[in-house]
């Protein structure tokens, strides 16, 4: 599925793919284990496409489909991504795969007939955000495989684990109330770069704040700034 985003990331070359599940619990499913008060109430869910009921109901039914019939669910995702695959080859672009649109799951332990979907596709590029300290330790660890990539975000009650991140080199996500001068300002020493530009975070340079501006309802933004969520 497009989004403002991945199509600017097609204008650089490359073909998104992303899978977009019902967040928090709303399925009757958690699929974002680690995520704040403040994360949850300033969730993009019912932003852009999102806002369309028809839309919600289809990601909650997805999410559903995925616990309680996985194989095939996996099934599915497979033949997703080699129609992708096929699709960027045919409009010479590099395909590029997000498992976690609007859900944080271990995608790295996804599997498909006893193999990891991971591995499956070796020459294609996959990336997600995660708000789990242990998945992101593990990335820079370099334990997980190498065609995948992660960002960890910033929340409010995780900064002491985003600090840590960024002096071990690592990526942290963050969303401020006015990016542009968080970009010439920067964040508590690290520079800020502008994350909306693309959605390709794999393209980023090391050891930097991706900065995102806040896209929901004003109401969603006053709460995420009430809660520490959005940087103010």
């Amino acid at each position: 599925m497009s989004s403002a985003k991945t199509q600017k990331g097609e204008k650089l070359g490359y073909l998104t793919g992303i899978l977009y599940l019902a967040p928090a619990k709303i399925s009757g499913f958690e699929v974002c284990p680690n995520r704040s008060k403040g994360c949850t109430k300033a969730c993009l869910y019912v932003s852009g496409r999102g806002a369309f009921n028809s839309v919600q109901t289809a990601r909650i039914n997805k999410t559903k489909y995925f616990r309680e019939n996985n194989a095939e669910f996996m099934y599915n995702i497979v033949k997703d991504i080699e129609s992708l695959i096929r699709k960027a080859k045919r409009e010479n672009m590099i395909p590029c795969i997000r498992l976690n649109g609007t859900s944080d799951l271990p995608i790295e332990n996804f599997k498909y007939n006893g193999a990891r979907i991971l591995d499956l596709f070796p020459d294609v590029k996959f990336y997600d955000y995660t708000k789990s300290y242990k998945r992101m330790a593990q990335y820079l660890n370099g334990g997980l495989p190498s065609n995948y990539q992660l960002t960890f975000s910033l929340s409010e009650d995780n900064k002491k684990q985003s600090f840590d991140i960024l002096e071990r080199g690592g990526n942290i996500a963050a969303v401020f109330s006015d990016l542009d001068k968080a970009i010439t300002d920067g964040w508590n020493g690290y520079k800020v770069i502008n994350a909306d530009k693309h959605d390709l975070r794999f393209l980023d340079e090391k050891n930097v704040i991706c900065g995102l501006s806040f896209k929901g309802t004003k109401a969603n933004k006053q709460q995420g700034i009430k809660e520490g969520f959005v940087l103010n």
